[in-house]
């Protein structure tokens, strides 16, 4: 494959792009008015849409399980509420442990390099699940070994987030995060739309139970992930400024703000994708008589148009503001969720709901922008006033801020796991979510808590001055 070209309109052919064998860019800098102007922008663009692509197929694959447990009964295989919950707790647990090594590939094998790998990966989940569903004598365990490698999708949000940080500058990272973001959590919607619609078609195979062609499910998504590699394999790029060694990557390990911010994403995003997961069941277990999958999933809809949302208001208000107002409002959610079950009302639950994805999807993209302005500001204030000082020191800060956002992508992607076992539990113990929900009430105080104390109080600067002005 030829290497990219360097923009002919650029005016300082060394401020443009420029290029080494195996489409490795090797002179990137979109800090530079001249280099971005001059073609980076454009390189960016490019690589922003089909990285969209990829991880948009990825979050489906990810959450498809959260469609396939709710007609599982339908289908003939008699599982019990715990078990399916289970089933659509389990690819975000894995999915999670995942984040971590896909982060890390995107320094060691290059961005387009990984996207293209982690993309054929998808083949393995699609595979599994028809293999179960075609088979009415498939044991459970067969289905929760199906539903685990379901993971390898959420790993791709990591790898895409980590790999496009380095392609834009800072004034456009809130935005480009949140584009990028909202293209992939849209995935969930799409996937929750799509399935009740496929599996009652007579495509191939028998019909299983009731008149449902579960295996069409995951077929059709076969088509997209073989073009998504094509596409990342043909128009991406690798950057050679984001290559970093293990030892780079877990130097932010001792960082205090990599597990501040990755605890403040288990209630951002953990919430997003584990109601996402949670609420197909929740809403079959408790208004049994509605469309469960449907209704379901105008959550992730909403939340995932509300994350870039959240990453331009950071740009312009800062991220540790819009994030506590988030939390507030997801408090806010918990208890109109509360009360409407109380009620037994299906309308203001499913508001209450919308309230929540809406408010997670917001908080998001704010999360998500306080990182890269915490870590450059953290590395470029000791540099001083040589501009060579601060370029070195903000290009550290911009490998700092990819790898903590694959760590928080990762430990705030457990929330998908704890949500549906949160309610899971909660049910077979108590016969209610209420447990549940108050557990998640304390957790968003707590989160609430802790961004005022860290980011929000008036003493920040005097007890960390590298934070002073940053825009957090």
């Amino acid at each position: 494959m030829p290497a990219t070209l360097t923009p002919p309109a650029a005016p300082d052919a060394a401020a443009a792009p420029t290029s080494g064998r195996g489409r490795w860019i090797t002179h990137w800098d979109p800090e530079d008015d001249a280099f971005w102007n001059g073609g980076g922008r454009r390189v960016a663009r490019r690589n922003l849409v089909y990285s969209i692509f990829v991880e948009h197929i990825g979050f489906s694959i990810w959450l498809l399980w959260s469609a396939v447990a709710v007609s599982l009964p339908a289908a003939g295989f008699r599982f019990t509420v715990d078990q399916l919950f289970w089933l659509v707790a389990l690819p975000n647990l894995v999915g999670a442990v995942m984040r971590i090594p896909y982060t890390v590939a995107v320094a060691r094998f290059g961005g387009r390099n990984w996207t293209v790998v982690s993309a054929v990966l998808l083949l393995v989940p699609i595979t599994l699940l028809v293999a179960c569903v075609g088979n009415p004598g498939t044991p459970y365990w067969c289905f929760l070994v199906a539903a685990a490698t379901a993971g390898f999708g959420g790993g791709n949000f990591a790898s895409s987030m980590a790999n496009i940080s380095y392609f834009y500058p800072e004034r456009r990272k809130g935005f480009a995060l949140g584009v990028n973001a909202a293209g992939g959590n849209l995935g969930v919607a799409v996937v929750q739309f799509a399935v009740p619609l496929v599996i009652t078609v007579p495509l191939l195979g028998a019909a299983q139970g009731d008149g449902v062609w579960l295996q069409n499910a995951p077929l059709l998504w076969l088509l997209p992930v073989l073009v998504a590699a094509c596409c990342a394999w043909l128009f991406m790029d690798n950057l050679s400024v984001a290559r970093a060694s293990v030892a780079e990557h877990a130097a932010v390990l001792r960082n205090r703000h990599s597990w501040i911010m990755s605890g403040l994403y288990i209630g951002t995003f953990g919430s997003f994708i584990g109601y996402s997961a949670a609420l197909p069941l929740l809403i079959s277990s408790q208004f049994p008589q509605m469309q469960g999958l449907l209704y379901a999933a105008l959550g992730p809809l909403v939340g995932s148009l509300a994350r870039p949302v959240g990453g331009w208001l950071a740009d312009r208000l800062g991220g540790s503001r819009v994030t506590a107002v988030t939390f507030l409002v997801m408090a806010l959610g918990v208890g109109g969720v509360l009360v409407s079950l109380s009620a037994h009302r299906f309308a203001p639950f499913l508001a209450a709901f919308l309230l929540l994805f809406v408010a997670s999807g917001v908080g998001n993209g704010s999360t998500y922008r306080m990182i890269p302005a915490i870590f450059r500001s953290q590395a470029v204030a000791g540099a001083g006033d040589d501009p060579r000082a601060v370029a070195e020191a903000a290009a550290r800060g911009r490998t700092d801020a990819a790898a903590v956002i694959g760590l928080a992508s990762a430990v705030g992607a457990l929330g998908g796991f704890l949500i549906p076992r949160g309610f899971g539990t909660s049910i077979a113990q108590t016969g209610s979510v209420d447990a549940a929900l108050l557990v998640f009430l304390a957790g968003y105080a707590a989160c609430l808590a802790v961004t005022w104390w860290f980011y929000l109080r008036t003493v920040l600067v005097r007890f960390s001055p590298s934070l002073a002005g940053a825009a957090v």
